[in-house]
């Protein structure tokens, strides 16, 4: 990853576990400081929400699993 690779985890239970935290160090992995309960910083949760929005304010909304592939494929493909 590179000299400054940081890794970024969302302070979930499983995640903040001490053997996560062993293998982690083990690696010489540094972990972002992350406040808890804090999605709005996670910028992943911002294109869900995007994507979520575009979706439902589409025409017909999809009723499949194949119609969500598609629906989500065409919009992350108009992400500015």
């Amino acid at each position: 990853m590179g000299a400054e690779f940081l890794f970024m985890d969302d302070n979930a239970r499983p995640h903040r576990a001490n053997i996560v935290d062993e293998g982690l160090q083990s690696e010489d992995i540094t972990r972002m400081d992350w406040p808890a309960y804090s999605p709005n910083l996670n910028p992943t949760e911002h294109v869900w929400d995007m994507l979520d929005r575009r979706i439902a304010a589409g025409q017909s909304p999809p009723t499949c699993l194949p119609e969500l592939r598609r629906a989500l494929f065409d919009e992350c493909c108009n992400i500015p």
